[in-house]
């Protein structure tokens, strides 16, 4: 709304772009998909934002649980017509990795233990500790790097092209301002 009005105003040059570019939206680890509740909110974003799917506390899961928990997520999010985040006009190899992890399983911890000499962040477990940085243990380095490095631009440019165009032209329709009367 803030960003709107600015744009829509005579001095248009210091513009603070305060929109939301992606939104990670977490999804229970219980096995048993999403709820009608993640189905509804999942529906009501991705008209507004880059919407990336998000298995939180994946180390609840084996590899197997966590594999057909995934696909049971994608073919609901299909089945419901739900759009996510599946990457724009970056490198085809880049968007083949986003698919191929989403939604992403992640772990996350603010503990800094030691393993083997060196610290890490992660969670200790009387059978050993996950790491939130390990591949093998988490996909968060994956998501990292596609919010930090590989997709950042592009998020932006689906934001401002798509996402922020549907809601002014929806909000200019509203006021019953025609599109050059800015």
């Amino acid at each position: 709304e803030g960003y709107l009005r600015d744009e829509s105003g005579l001095n248009r040059r210091n513009i603070v772009d305060n929109r939301v570019h992606c939104c990670l939206y977490f999804i229970s680890p219980s096995g048993h998909g999403l709820r009608p509740l993640d189905i509804e909110v999942m529906k009501n974003l991705d008209d507004k934002v880059n919407v990336i799917p998000v298995i939180g506390k994946a180390d609840m899961l084996t590899k197997g649980e966590l594999h057909t928990l995934k696909k049971k997520i994608l073919a609901e999010i299909q089945e419901n017509g739900i759009r996510i985040y599946q990457g724009g006009e970056t490198d085809e190899e880049e968007n083949a990795e986003l698919r191929s992890c989403t939604p992403f399983g992640v772990v996350s911890s603010n503990q800094v233990l030691e393993v083997g000499g060196k610290k890490v962040r992660g969670r200790l477990y009387p059978w050993g500790v996950v790491e939130v940085e390990n591949p093998k243990h988490s996909e968060f380095p994956q998501l990292r790097n596609i919010l930090m490095r590989t997709h950042m631009q592009d998020l932006k440019e689906v934001t401002v092209g798509i996402h922020y165009e549907n809601y002014r032209s929806g909000r200019l329709a509203k006021s019953g301002r025609p599109f050059g009367d800015m």
